[in-house]
């Protein structure tokens, strides 16, 4: 009994090592097919007819780059109605990624049925496997505004214009075309590998104001053609043409509505003759001289045609009926450029420069002179204001009221339109000069004229000589001229006054005099030579001292130098003929007699 207990559990043992041995077999089986079939690609697997089964994951990464699939993506093309647009796949870098394609094949080929790996290793588990593509996104969302930018359109909302006989111009309303650039770049990404177009995801918008709301607007202005409007103006009516608004009238969508418009600046001529029956100039303000003094003469304001109210008054008639079918003309007060304040805070108020020159009798003088003095006087300078005397007086001629007079030309007494001018201008230099006003432009004389101050006098010629001098203080300056006439017993008279508010106090010097020359002698034989004894030049330098009112104290100081030349000896005939050498001495004969 004992030997048969000891063999029945020595064969026990024996069937649990087999058993056990068996199943470590087992195991050790499953183990390798486990590993032969999850560290490679499962056998038969392709990626877009590439095969890559049996392969480690290095060679199919490696075999699936090698092929170039995205060669076979071609452009993305993407639709909407007729209307085709292209996208370049290399252009937003559409490729296929090696590496998640051959992680994607091993998740499908992956398994823990010992049955589906006996299938894997027979090659009976592979299957096809879609390539996991890349991309850059930004640069399809770029590719897709730019398609939308060409695509999309507003919606356009209808129009009215009008010929000048008054016959409407219709623009028809017409749809716009929006583009949902983020659903459109879902699609293009869904629709990976490009197989078929793309259809691009779009609404239309609609405009505010139909077609048919048109036609009911036209026919409430009864614009078949456009007819006259009722007008009143002054407590009369009149009419006004079609052709005089018909073409600054406009119907436009305002705020969802299709309304009248009228341009004010587009109404016809015959709206601006309404203007002349309103129209009142305003006056600016003045300053003039009233006995004697300075006086401010008050602005006038004046009356214009509002033609914007108008525009507006013939927009809002065309839409009315029966007797509120008319339009009324508006005016507004026009104010003067310069006002009576303005004028008041000039300051020209006193006298700052007072300058007087004499002259010898000559007619032409006096009318010269005297004309010069008209023109120029009552001139005001507002503050910075350049004063110009060619730009005043204008050019010398018979009938600007100038006759002919001695001037120097060439150095030389010549007679001319506005001989004597001159004087006018000199008087007006040292005038300015004295009231502290700037310096522009001034020419003094060629040579000295001894009845002008040593270097502070000016000459003019029309138009390229001036006078010149700028109003450099904060205040007004109104100019005063006349003359006191010259008679064969008297000299005549020549003054200049600048009224404003006093700023500086003027002090004038000279230098002695330096750099004399001699003058010639000229031979001038022709009718219109005028006689001339000369004498020499000489050059000085005038100074100009700056006083603030009841001060000391020179603020600054200014220097002129004047250099003049000499008036030379002018003879009325032909130079005398040079007188002939006498004969040389004969030699005395020296031979022997």
């Amino acid at each position: 009994m004992e030997s048969s207990r000891t063999s029945n559990g020595g064969r026990h043992k024996v069937l649990w090592w087999l058993g056990g041995l068996l199943l470590l077999v087992l195991v050790g089986l499953y183990a390798v097919g486990w590993y032969l079939t999850n560290s490679r690609v499962a056998a038969g697997t392709t990626v877009d007819r590439v095969e890559i089964g049996g392969m480690t994951p290095e060679e199919a990464r490696d075999e699936i780059a090698s092929a170039h699939l995205t060669d076979d993506f071609g452009d993305i093309r993407l639709i909407y109605g007729r209307k085709s647009f292209t996208v370049s796949s290399a252009g937003i870098g559409l490729a296929v990624d090696p590496q998640e394609t051959v992680a994607a094949a091993q998740v499908a080929g992956t398994s823990w049925s010992p049955l589906a790996m006996a299938e894997s290793l027979a090659g009976r588990h592979g299957s096809d496997v879609a390539p996991v593509l890349t991309l850059d996104r930004q640069s399809l969302r770029s590719a897709i505004a730019d398609i939308s930018a060409r695509l999309e359109m507003e919606a356009v909302e209808p129009g009215v214009t009008f010929s000048t006989a008054g016959t409407p111009r219709v623009t028809e309303p017409r749809p716009g075309l929006t583009v949902d650039e983020r659903a459109t770049t879902r699609a293009v990404l869904d629709a990976l590998p490009p197989v078929r177009p793309v259809r691009i995801v779009a609404t239309e918008t609609q405009p505010a104001v139909t077609s048919a709301e048109v036609d009911a607007a036209l026919g409430d202005l009864g614009a078949a053609p456009l007819l006259p409007l009722p007008l009143q103006l002054d407590r009369q009516t009149k009419t006004l043409p079609v052709s005089d608004f018909a073409r600054a009238l406009t119907l436009e969508v305002q705020d969802g509505e299709l309304v009248p418009l009228v341009d004010s600046n587009k109404l016809s001529k015959g709206v601006a003759k309404l203007a002349e029956q309103v129209d009142v100039a305003p006056v600016n303000a003045r300053v003039k001289l009233r006995g004697g003094r300075p006086a401010v003469i008050p602005a006038v304001p004046g009356v214009r045609l509002d033609e914007q109210e108008l525009a507006r008054s013939i927009a809002s008639a065309l839409t009315e009926s029966g007797g509120e079918r008319f339009v009324k003309v508006a005016s507004r007060i026009a104010r003067p450029a310069f006002t009576t304040r303005d004028a008041r805070d000039l300051g020209t108020k006193e006298v700052v420069s007072d300058f007087v020159t004499y002259f010898p009798y000559a007619e032409y003088r006096n009318i010269n002179q005297g004309r010069a003095a008209e023109l120029i006087s009552g001139t005001v300078l507002k503050p910075e204001e350049l004063f110009s005397f060619n730009d005043t007086v204008g050019e010398r001629t018979r009938a600007n009221g100038f006759v002919k007079g001695f001037i120097i030309s060439n150095g030389v007494f010549a007679e001319d339109l506005g001989g004597g001018v001159s004087q006018v201008v000199t008087t007006t230099y040292n005038a300015a000069f004295f009231a502290g006003l700037e310096d522009v432009e001034h020419t003094p004389h060629s040579f000295y004229i001894d009845r002008y101050p040593e270097g502070r006098e000016a000459t003019v010629a029309w138009p390229t000589v001036d006078l010149k001098f700028r109003n450099n203080t904060p205040y007004g300056v109104l100019i005063e001229a006349w003359v006191v006439p010259s008679t064969p017993q008297s000299q005549g008279e020549m003054h200049v006054r600048m009224w404003s508010t006093k700023y500086w106090d003027i002090e004038a010097g000279v230098s002695e005099r330096r750099k004399f020359t001699r003058p010639e002698v000229r031979y001038d034989p022709s009718d219109a030579c005028v006689a001339t004894t000369g004498y020499g030049g000489f050059t000085v330098d005038v100074y100009r001292y700056f006083r603030k009112p009841g001060s000391k104290k020179v603020v600054h100081t200014e220097t002129d130098r004047v250099a003049y030349t000499p008036a030379d000896t002018v003879i009325c005939s032909e130079p005398p003929k040079p007188k002939k050498p006498p004969p040389p001495p004969k030699k005395p004969d020296s031979r022997p007699r």
